[in-house]
């Protein structure tokens, strides 16, 4: 291989060093890499197919190796890198001239590099090109030694061959374990319209990639019952003027889901916001975490004549998100089909041997985490039986975080005042402590005084509150039920401190553990 020329990589190759500190996900940084190969197919996809048939597809192959320092191989057979076009290929925010594609600021390669790893290097071969390209960038001797133009090196190559492969070492940002499952999910959300179309065949880890398109919900209007089944899918087309617009289309899912509804906002095809678990919700549309419509609504939105951050990553709305919102939900309350209606009035009855597979399996869950760590427990109850104190009069907490509310329930001469705390002080053990008091009132009924603090931060709560806290309210529930059935039961003689003390131990010990 021998080296005959070289690239200029101006502006002040400082900004190369930079380039590591940006906030990148690791799916859109390597989405990067994916664009470039997206758009040089289709700059030269005549050619292509001209040289390999009607059938051709561009490939994209991406490769983590975690070992290590860690290596990230990224090739296609795309139409390559011509020579003419390295100095914009390598040149920090060298703008191509046509921006009406993938790439369009001239940074997607270098920064997604550069972000990744400290050293890394492009090897291409343009299509009717006989030669192989290479060029090796090292961050910190570019940096250190002001260096402004690369060796490139050249190797004799069949013309007829075409691509790029792309090697990057000595990570910076390292994928493992599950960010390695995230980025599967995430780039097959990205790029689902070109894998959907079979323009692009994407291979992440030897994996071939696909997109599994969501089952929309047929059922009738819920004030309807016993009406036919509808589609509950709509088109959606805005225009906002001044050359911006939205297409797509909008939809109930059949299953809700607290991570995967929500929408999925495109533009030139690709993905920019919305992403797998990620989606577009905001609060306008969806209302609260807890709302059915945060489950059921989902849809895939195309956007023309906005401009998106420099990653890829989000839509620089400016003044107009609010006005986009509001026209987006005139456009899905809009009759005969109303989704945020549907989506809020609709209850799915379950069918009973989709009930039956999940109850066996939360039961097998919950045996298998018995057996795993429930033995340890009674061992040391055995060994050390608990003589807890009894229940207080008044929890002593000097924590002020959380929230507090006060319920009074008049029941006749006998009346409760009940004090629902939810604290987030770590160094509380207990998921649930009980303050218990009676007082005699001058009409001669009495008060009870019933405090309940609860532990948001325990083990348990952290385990099963569920990614967006969707299951808060119902450990609440369940915890301020198991303080009424204590004080209930006190008052007929049940050592209620006893109970409360080893629920609080198997939960801590046994049930908040996988």
């Amino acid at each position: 291989m021998k080296p005959i020329q070289s690239v200029n990589i101006r502006p002040e190759v400082n900004i190369l060093s930079v380039l590591r500190h940006l906030n990148y996900q690791p799916w859109f940084a390597l989405a990067e890499f994916v664009d470039n190969s997206i758009q040089s197919y289709f700059s030269n996809r005549d050619k292509l197919i001209k040289e390999n048939g009607e059938d051709f597809s561009l490939i994209v192959r991406i490769n983590i190796e975690p070992e290590g320092f860690g290596r990230i191989l990224i090739s296609d057979n795309a139409s390559g890198i011509a020579l003419a076009d390295f100095p914009r290929a390598f040149r920090p925010a060298q703008v191509p001239p046509n921006r009406d594609g993938l790439s369009e600021f001239g940074m997607g390669m270098k920064s997604a590099a550069c972000w990744f790893a400290r050293n890394w290097n492009v090897r291409t071969k343009a299509i009717d090109d006989p030669t192989e390209r290479t060029v090796h960038f090292d961050i910190e001797r570019i940096v250190e030694g002001q260096i402004e133009e690369l060796v490139i090196e050249e190797l004799p190559t069949p013309a007829e061959r075409h691509y790029t492969v792309l090697e990057l070492t000595h990570l910076c940002h390292l994928p493992k374990s599950r960010t390695l499952g995230k980025i599967k999910e995430h780039l097959a959300s990205i790029y689902r319209i070109f894998l959907r179309d079979g323009t692009l065949k994407l291979f992440f880890n030897g994996e071939l990639l696909s997109y599994e398109d969501i089952t929309v919900l047929n059922a009738p209007y819920f004030k309807k019952p016993n009406s036919e089944p509808v589609l509950w899918r709509k088109d959606i087309s805005i225009n906002l003027g001044d050359g911006q617009s939205v297409k797509g289309f909008a939809a109930l899912r059949e299953i809700g889901s607290t991570t995967h509804a929500g929408f999925a906002l495109f533009r030139r095809n690709r993905l920019i916001e919305g992403s797998a678990d990620e989606t577009y919700r905001p609060e306008e549309i969806f209302g609260k975490t807890n709302s059915y419509s945060y489950q059921r609504l989902f849809g895939e939105l195309h956007l023309q004549g906005f401009d998106v951050s420099h990653t890829k990553d989000g839509f620089r709305w400016e003044e107009h998100e609010e006005t986009f919102l509001n026209l987006l939900k005139i456009e899905l309350q809009k009759e005969p089909l109303n989704l945020l209606d549907q989506a809020e009035g609709y209850r799915a009855k379950q069918h009973r041997k989709t009930l039956e597979t999940t109850v066996r399996k939360a039961t097998e869950n919950v045996a298998l985490t018995v057996e795993r760590n429930l033995p340890p427990v009674l061992k040391a109850q055995e060994i050390n039986p608990a003589h807890p104190p009894a229940t207080p009069d008044k929890i002593e907490t000097a924590s002020t975080s959380g929230f507090e509310r006060i319920i009074n329930v008049p029941t006749g001469n006998n009346d409760w005042q009940l004090t629902i705390r939810g604290g987030t002080d770590p160094t509380i053990q207990d998921w649930i402590r009980i303050g218990d008091a009676t007082t005699v009132l001058l009409h001669g009924g009495m008060l009870r005084n019933l405090e309940i603090d609860i532990s948001l931060v325990h083990p348990f709560v952290e385990r099963f509150a569920g990614p967006n806290n969707e299951n808060i309210e119902l450990l609440i529930r369940i915890a301020s039920a198991i303080a009424l059935a204590s004080a209930l039961g006190k008052e007929v003689g049940a050592k209620s401190n006893y109970i409360l003390y080893h629920l609080n131990t198997v939960l801590r010990d046994t049930f908040s553990k996988p």
